[in-house]
């Protein structure tokens, strides 16, 4: 076995590896994950925040 045919070997085990990949991340069971994550930014909190403590005056929340 030639040093080429371990190279060969290789490369071909990673483009198989990547096809699985992008096969599994575009497949439709997926879709409603994305959506999901599609969404994150929009997600805020609905309570404002609390008002900084002022130790100084006394001030109590």
């Amino acid at each position: 076995m030639d040093v080429n045919d371990f190279r060969i070997a290789v490369t071909l085990s990673g483009l198989v590896l990547f096809l699985a990949l992008v096969a599994y991340t575009w497949s439709r069971r997926r879709r409603a994950a994305h959506d999901e994550a599609a969404l994150l930014p929009f997600i805020g909190e609905s309570l404002p925040a609390e008002p900084a403590v002022n130790a100084s005056r006394g001030d109590t929340p």
